[in-house]
Formats: structure tokens, C-alpha cells, sequence
């Protein structure tokens, strides 16, 4: 039984996952519009998108750090905007793993590990693995394959995929068992994916040179982990669920010569971010140190300006705070809006009790980038540890109503009712925190128990019914999934 379990996800990792096969430019896309939607309706698929992300946030390491958060999204709307055939918005998340892989799924949801990003060498090569995803997300590629199975209803994919995505979002338990049985799959199975995967990659190189990345990174990022695993016994999870043929790299290098090499420099966003997944949230100091030593060969611009956020990043971490303070100073002083300093410097400024301090540099640098996600939520946070938290309400009120899906938000709003002892709006706080990881009704009960504590409030009691209503009907819609 077992075997045939992961058979099963393995089928439907081959499906889903990339092999990066490039093919020529005049290679003529089928009109995939009414086939797949004679199974699926974007609708759908959206719907399936979140109640599967409501999956892994209850059980995958997916990354909640605001600043990386919003440097991942923006490049990943920077991809979508000069993408074809768009019609779901796109999510775009990090998860935490040492293993080197990716993956995209129904609502236009992609997630990233965290490794994968720390593996490239420039912000190229990353793009190319996130437009590829954005491509199978574009072409419908699950829908066309739920037709081709001939499956009329979504809901017999359900347990399938659910299985799949939690595999994923806990590779290091479960992916050595699967990827030992990979040569098990059926080669009619291959064969399909392989007509996606020609599609994935057509779109996503058009999308990379669009968006202005250098489209020879496809093939360069492929290259440097053949040439790591060469002489290595154990290949790199992406090569194991994107088997590279001989054949692969020359199909890619020739499909890339259609456009011209551009020398994109990356972006100090882009070493920031390596920096902070590395030193702020690693817990491999080797990683870190690696990094360290990367930057300092790079000896350019951005690498050095990268080196000092790096060392800052260290000394917060080892509670030298006012050495941190030193080290960032300067590149604040340099780059006062630069979201990546304000964010550690606001930590700083936490840790030495210099709330006030922190407070008033992030509204002004607000009023300069309102609409700046991860100075909202750097705010709300410093109105908290001020026991500013009517402040704090007020802000937070605001931002999950347009960031309804950021556990963020919720957490952070939970501690601030809780601060002004208001104990009905901190339990109906709790309800959409823990049903955005699929856990409804134990959302409901707490909204149950949010009502019995409201006194009389009418206007509360008429939300929260209404709130419990539309939780009623997502859990008896989405419990179809688990059969």
C-alpha cells in the first residue's frame, strides 16, 4: 500500500514539477482555453488554490518575514505583468528548507525554497525558475490534465494533490522515499509532462526577456548544478524531479540564442534578501559563513554594500545591538528608505528600547511608500511593543482588511486586542488566523465563544453570525477535497 501511495505523488510530482525542456520559438500553442475548462473554471481553480495554501500554512515552513515577503511578490509581479494568458492573481511565498526545489498549483499560487534562492547566482537565474512556474500556471496545466484524465469533477484530486503539497512542504521527511522510487512512474506519464513542460518553458523565457532578466539563465542555472553533481553520488532535488538529459542544456542554449544576452545586474534587493534567508533566519552557520565569503569575491557595488547588512545582521543576532546600530547607520544614512534597513533597524531601535525613535522613522517612511506592506506591519508592530495598541488596532484594521490572507496581520492584531483586554475582538482575531490554515471549525467555535462574550453588541454579534455563515459554507465546500 505504501508503494502505491507514493507512486500515486510521484505521478503527480512528475505532472506538476519542471524539466525546464526548451524547445523552438514557432512551436504553435493549442488553444487551451475551452479543454480545460470544460473541467475546471478559473473559479475553481482558484478555490483549490486556497483551500490547498490553507493547507500549507497549517503544515509547511512557509516563511512570514514581511520584508522578503514583499521582495519576492514584487519580483514576482514584475514576471506576471509581462506574462500571456494571465487570469488569477499571483501569490508568490518562501519556504524554509535546506532542500533546492520549487512548485506551483492551482490560483495562481508559487512557493519557492528558500535554498533554491540561495543557490543562484544572480536574480536572473531565480527569475527563470519563477517565470518557468508562472508559465505552468498560465497554461493550466493541472486543469488540462484533470481532462485528459478524463475527470469531470475536481474533487476527486483532492486527497491526490493534498498529499503531494504536504510532501513538498516537508521534504526532508518525506521526499528521500519518493525520489527513490522515481524510475517506478510510467513513461506515458512522462510523456504528458513532458508536452507541458514544452509550453512552461516556451512562455517562461519569453516572460524572462520581457521582464528584462538575461535569458540565458535558464540554461546557466542548470549548468552550475550539473557541474555540482557531476562526480556526487546524491543530485539536488530539482535535478531528481527535472531530470536533465543529455539533450536538455544544447534544446535550452539553442532556444535561448533567438534573443540577445543581456548583462542584467542584479538588484541590492536581491543580495539583501540572501543575506537576511542566510544570517536572520538560517540556522546553518556554514550557509551564512559561504555567503560572507561570496559577497567579499564579488567585490562589487552591491556586494559590499550587502556585506555590511550582512555583519549587522550578525551582531543583532548575537544581541551586540549597538555594534548592529554601528554597522547599519551608514547605509541608513545612505539609503533612508530603503525598507531593508528600516525593518533591522526598527529591531534595534526594539531591543534598546528606543520605541519612540523607531516609530517616527516608519511614519515617515509611510508617507513616502504608503502602500508598503512590510512598513505597515513594522509599525503595527512597534505601536505593540510600545503599548501603543489602540494605534496599533487602528493600523491593523486597515491592512487585513486589504491583506486578508497575511498571517502577519492577524498575529499581530490578536496581541493588540489582547493588550487593551478586549477579549471578544482578540478571539474573532484568532478565528481568521487559524482558518487561514484550513482549521474551521475550530474558527467557528472561537467565533461561537467571541459572541457569547460581545454584552449586547448587536453590530458585533450581526458580524460575527455573518462571518460564522460564510465559514460554514467554505468548510462544507472544501470537504469534498479530503475524500
Amino acid at each position: 500500500m505504501l508503494k502505491k501511495a507514493v507512486a500515486l505523488v510521484i505521478s503527480t510530482l512528475l505532472l506538476l514539477q519542471n524539466s525546464f525542456i526548451v524547445y523552438a520559438d514557432n512551436i504553435t500553442l493549442p488553444d487551451i482555453g475551452t479543454a480545460a475548462a470544460s473541467t475546471l473554471s478559473i473559479g475553481q481553480e482558484m478555490e483549490m488554490g486556497d483551500y490547498y495554501m490553507r493547507m500549507l500554512r497549517a503544515d509547511a515552513p512557509i516563511i512570514n518575514d514581511p520584508v522578503l515577503n514583499q521582495y519576492i511578490n514584487d519580483l514576482g509581479k514584475k514576471l506576471v505583468s509581462k506574462s500571456e494568458s494571465v487570469k488569477t492573481p499571483f501569490h508568490f511565498y518562501i519556504m524554509q528548507s535546506d532542500i533546492l526545489n520549487a512548485f506551483a498549483f492551482f490560483g495562481g499560487n508559487v512557493v519557492i525554497h528558500s535554498k533554491l534562492i540561495l543557490d543562484t547566482d544572480n536574480e536572473s537565474q531565480l527569475a527563470s525558475v519563477m517565470a518557468h512556474e508562472i508559465g505552468h500556471v498560465t497554461q493550466r496545466h493541472l486543469a488540462r490534465r484533470m481532462e485528459a484524465q478524463n475527470r469531470n469533477s475536481p474533487y476527486v484530486w483532492g486527497a491526490t494533490l493534498g498529499s503531494l503539497l504536504l510532501t513538498l512542504a516537508n521534504p526532508e521527511a518525506g521526499m528521500a522515499a519518493i525520489t527513490s522510487t522515481m524510475a517506478g512512474s510510467t513513461q506515458s506519464m512522462i510523456s504528458f509532462t513532458q508536452s507541458n513542460e514544452q509550453e512552461a518553458d516556451r512562455v517562461g523565457l519569453r516572460t524572462l526577456a520581457k521582464a528584462g532578466f538575461n535569458p540565458y539563465a535558464f540554461s546557466e542555472f542548470l549548468q552550475k548544478l550539473a557541474d555540482q553533481t557531476r562526480f556526487s553520488s546524491e543530485q539536488p532535488e530539482i535535478l531528481l524531479t527535472h531530470p536533465l538529459p543529455n539533450s536538455r542544456l544544447t534544446d535550452i542554449r539553442n532556444r535561448s540564442l533567438q534573443y540577445s544576452k543581456k548583462n542584467v545586474i542584479p538588484s541590492l534587493n536581491y543580495y539583501l534578501a540572501k543575506a537576511r534567508l542566510a544570517i536572520f533566519l538560517g540556522k546553518n552557520k556554514n550557509t551564512a559563513h559561504l555567503l560572507i565569503e561570496e559577497y567579499k569575491k564579488l567585490n562589487n557595488e552591491q556586494s559590499k554594500i550587502a556585506l555590511v547588512y550582512c555583519l549587522a545582521l550578525i551582531d543583532y543576532r548575537n544581541g551586540n545591538y549597538q555594534k548592529a546600530k554601528q554597522q547599519l547607520q551608514p547605509l541608513l544614512d545612505s539609503d533612508p528608505d530603503n525598507i531593508w534597513y528600516i525593518d533591522l533597524m526598527t529591531d534595534i531601535d526594539l531591543e534598546m528600547n528606543n520605541n519612540s525613535i523607531a516609530i517616527n522613522r516608519l511614519q515617515t517612511a509611510l508617507k513616502k511608500t504608503p502602500n508598503s506592506s512590510a512598513l505597515q506591519l513594522n509599525l503595527a508592530n512597534a505601536y505593540v511593543k510600545n503599548k501603543n495598541y489602540q494605534q496599533a488596532i487602528s493600523l491593523l484594521h486597515r491592512y487585513t482588511y486589504s491583506n486578508n490572507d497575511d498571517t502577519n496581520g492577524w498575529e499581530l492584531l490578536i496581541t493588540a486586542y489582547g493588550g487593551v483586554h478586549s477579549r471578544a475582538q482578540e478571539m474573532t482575531a484568532r478565528a481568521e488566523l487559524i482558518a487561514l490554515q484550513g482549521q474551521f471549525q475550530q474558527s467557528i467555535q472561537l467565533l461561537q465563544n467571541a459572541k457569547n462574550q460581545t454584552r449586547g453588541n448587536q453590530t458585533m454579534v450581526s458580524r460575527i453570525d455573518a462571518r460564522i455563515k460564510q465559514l460554514q459554507q467554505l468548510q462544507k465546500r472544501y470537504a469534498a477535497y479530503k475524500r
